[in-house]
């Protein structure tokens, strides 16, 4: 019996990893985690997820992961002391729940 020649074996093509291409997507431009999702087609709560790991990841490489706090709508409260990453629910000051996104980019 004849054997058939063993042919040389091509690896499939790799894509990007999801915080690849959401560090790619953040790298000059400033986007709200909502925009993220959009790009990247995750869910949002996803992007929040990734971008606690990016932190870190891109602090080791020179640059910084820069965010703009939210701020509340009615009364002009910015959060500038938070350490979580997500919209808060509502505001400490006038109980409103209309807060703008966190902005995100990297620098």
């Amino acid at each position: 019996m004849r054997t058939k020649p063993k042919e040389a074996f091509i690896p499939a093509e790799r894509e990007d990893t999801v915080r690849h291409k959401i560090i790619a997507v953040l790298t000059g431009q400033s986007l709200s985690a909502k925009e993220i999702s959009a790009d990247v087609r995750i869910s949002e709560k996803e992007v929040y997820e990734h971008l606690e790991h990016i932190r870190k990841t891109v602090s080791k490489s020179g640059h910084n992961l820069v965010i703009t706090p939210s701020a509340c709508n009615r009364c002009g409260f910015v959060f500038k002391k938070r350490d979580r990453l997500k919209k808060p629910s509502k505001c400490p000051v006038c109980c409103s729940e209309s807060i703008s996104e966190p902005i995100f980019s990297i620098m």
